[in-house]
């Protein structure tokens, strides 16, 4: 059966869960249909939804989303790639284009290599050059390609200084630990710790209206924490936060990760995408096609670059009791949040921010 392929790039290090699959599995439910769909729907808690009101949320968040601003700019769309010839339902690509911002666009598939580099050139085009190389090898039996972006560039609301940065360590692991570039600054932060979770977490936010969100598992918790962790937590977290004075620690980095997803997505019960069982008759009614991979390339960086020199002075009025300390010298989560309507636009793990 001729295959299709997914490949979904944000600015992030991926973590398996629900949050980082959503984006990629809606585009390719606009062409799904029967037991293939509900699967995708099911997947994502979409059961109670039909098609028309997940596009429509789906549109006005990008829409929301992708104004840039002086401050933030986030970029969201998609992207077809389509062999030269093959017949694609007209309304499978008008809704991908309309509710998702698509573009398609033909390739070659026969000359594997020709085609692996136009794709890259799209992608790196749409993710301001920061992913290049994500296809390397295609079959080229391939028929259709649909590729899911998202580029993110945010500006720290208070900067860190360049120059209190230092060298100190991280413990990657029981055994091992390494030596990063310590960030400092202290700033009123809206924190909270979690005695039930065992868990620090607290928000740095970015101008406009996006926030990094640290989530800091004690010693030796990290598992107990990726297992459990649910919108409910996020949502608690949410409304327990309080501002308060403390000294951040948060070493630089800049890191990236390629995951093939086939498995995760048939443990959450996608199975019928991957087999000659696959109805994709929504988008294709030429053959039948099944999905033969899905791939996440995800890109995160962190310094003191990322924030604006500001021009004037800001001065913070600071309490007079002595600050708290948050010290990122171990393995942490990190989510990037978009404030008014708490969508989560990037989420990773970082356990060695040198590599």
């Amino acid at each position: 059966m001729p295959a299709i392929c997914f490949l979904h790039t944000t600015l992030t290090l991926p973590s398996p869960s629900t949050r980082n699959l959503r984006s990629i599995l809606i585009m390719l439910a606009v062409g799904a249909k029967g037991s293939t769909l509900s699967q995708i729907y099911s997947s994502l808690g979409y059961s109670g939804l039909k098609a028309q009101q997940v596009n429509e949320g789906y549109e006005h968040l990008i829409h929301m989303l992708g104004h840039s601003q002086d401050t933030m700019q986030l970029e969201a769309g998609a992207g077809v790639a389509i062999r030269e010839g093959f017949k694609v339902v007209d309304q499978f690509l008008k809704d991908v284009q309309h509710y998702y911002n698509s573009e398609a666009f033909s390739v070659d598939f026969s000359k594997p290599e020709i085609a692996a580099e136009e794709i890259n050139q799209f992608i790196a085009k749409k993710t301001n050059d920061k992913i290049t190389d994500m296809v390397k090898d295609l079959d080229s039996d391939m028929v259709m390609m649909l590729i899911n972006y998202m580029y993110f560039r945010g500006k720290w609301d208070k900067p860190f200084e360049a120059q209190l940065t230092h060298k100190a360590e991280f413990k990657v692991d029981k055994d091992t630990t390494v030596q990063v570039d310590m960030m400092k600054r202290t700033g009123r932060y809206d924190i909270y710790q979690d005695p039930v979770n065992q868990t620090t977490v607290m928000m740095v936010p970015y101008k406009g209206n996006t926030s990094m969100m640290i989530v800091l598992p004690d010693e030796g918790k990290m598992k107990d924490v990726e297992e459990s962790i649910c919108r409910h937590h996020l949502k608690n977290w949410h409304d327990k936060l309080f501002r308060s004075s403390v000294d951040l620690f948060m070493p630089k980095f800049s890191i990236s990760a390629t995951s093939k997803l086939n498995d995760i997505l048939t443990e959450m019960g996608v199975t019928d995408a991957f087999s000659d069982t696959a109805d994709f008759s929504g988008m294709t009614e030429e053959l039948k096609v099944k999905v033969s991979q899905v791939v996440h390339k995800a890109v995160l960086s962190v310094d003191e670059k990322g924030t604006e020199a500001a021009a004037a002075t800001t001065i913070e009025i600071m309490p007079m009791s002595l600050p708290g300390t948050v010290m990122l010298n171990r393995p942490f989560l990190v989510l990037i949040v978009e404030d008014s309507t708490k969508s989560i636009l990037f989420m990773g793990k970082i356990t060695n921010p040198t590599v």
